[in-house]
Order: structure tokens, then sequence, then C-alpha cells
């Protein structure tokens, strides 16, 4: 992401107290969670107005993604999600809670949607208990993708048995006709830094 300084021609030098915060999402798991919510916090404290999120991940682990997810939803700044390369399995759906009208694909990005997967192992009932939980996050993450898109959860679970429940593989225009995204391109980042002298009236 480029950023673009615009600072006022009567101001000699300029030093940030603390710079903009911009989140990059490259892999799914209980450190980067971690790392995502403190940097959500950060970002309110800079004076920025919006939080960008930068996507290029082959997805990871579904609860370190509900955990993202959370806490786009207690930001106070909207949060623009920008997929850069790719967005895959949990990197798409992270990309679909980005605030409406802040969810940009770059032309050439990819996303891909599957199933949850899980590699379970142990006694019977274990085994069971683990597919029962893997139809819960899966009946979940279709829910999150209807309510960040124009069409509903059945449809996404019709398109997903049409294709043998394979990897749905989607280019930046097909995003934007689904509504999971709302604007092909690369946004910049600005910050402009000005100089206001005015006369205060005696009251």
């Amino acid at each position: 992401m480029l950023w673009k300084r615009n600072i006022d021609k009567n101001i000699k030098t300029v030093e940030l107290r603390s710079s903009p915060v911009v989140i990059r999402v490259n892999k799914f798991d209980e450190k980067s969670a971690k790392d995502f919510a403190e940097k959500i916090a950060s970002a309110h404290n800079t004076g920025q107005s919006v939080i960008p999120v930068i996507i290029d991940s082959y997805g990871g682990q579904v609860y370190s993604l509900m955990s993202m997810i959370a806490s786009i939803k207690n930001s106070e700044l909207p949060v623009a999600t920008i997929v850069e390369g790719k967005a895959m399995s949990c990197g798409v759906i992270l990309f679909s809670c980005g605030t409406e009208g802040y969810r940009y694909i770059t032309e050439d990005a990819t996303l891909m949607i599957h199933d949850v997967s899980s590699a379970s192992w142990g006694k019977n009932s274990e085994i069971q208990a683990s597919a029962e939980e893997v139809k819960r996050l899966n009946e979940k993450i279709y829910k999150i993708l209807s309510a960040n898109s124009n069409k509903s959860e059945k449809w996404f679970n019709k398109q997903l048995n049409e294709k043998g429940r394979a990897d749905w593989f989607i280019e930046s225009k097909e995003a934007i006709d689904l509504g999971l995204a709302d604007k092909v391109g690369m946004p910049k980042l600005e910050i402009n830094i000005k100089l206001d002298i005015n006369l205060q009236e005696v009251t």
C-alpha cells in the first residue's frame, strides 16, 4: 500500500507522534490473531480515520479467524479489507467482514471458498464430536458469507454442491458480482498535514 503525505507549504518540518497502522494478514493462527487485535486497538490512538487490513493468505485456523472477526466488529473505526494476491479459506471470510464500501480487491487477486476441513483421530466418539463441530463451523462461515454478500447461505451451499464440494476460485469481477467486494484496485493511504491560523473572537 502506497502512503502519500500532503504537507502544508508553511510547515517546515513534521514528525508524527505515531505512524498510521496498516495490518497485513498472511496467517490465521493464535499469534496472528493476537497481533491483529493489538494492532486494531493501537490504530484507535493514531488519529487515522480508517484501518487498512491487507490480506494475502492461503488461510489457516477457523477459531483464529473468529477472533479476528470479533476485533473488526468491536472496532470503533471503519476497517478497510484489501486483497492483494489471494484471500483463500479463512482469508475470504475475513475479507468479506470489512466495512461496507471499504472492501477492495486488486485486479489480478483470487478468492477461494471451501468447506471447513478437519484432521480428526482417536475414539469413535471423538471423531463424531469433531464431525459435529466441523458441521457447526461450516454453517457459521456460510452465514457470515451470506450476511456480507448479496447471496443466501443456501445459495453458497448449492454452488459448492454443484462443484462437488471442491475448492471454488473467484476472480475480482465475480467477487464484485457476488457482493463480496466493493471496489477493484488498491487504495492509497493519504496523510494530510495542514496549518490553520485563525483569529479568535473576544466573547
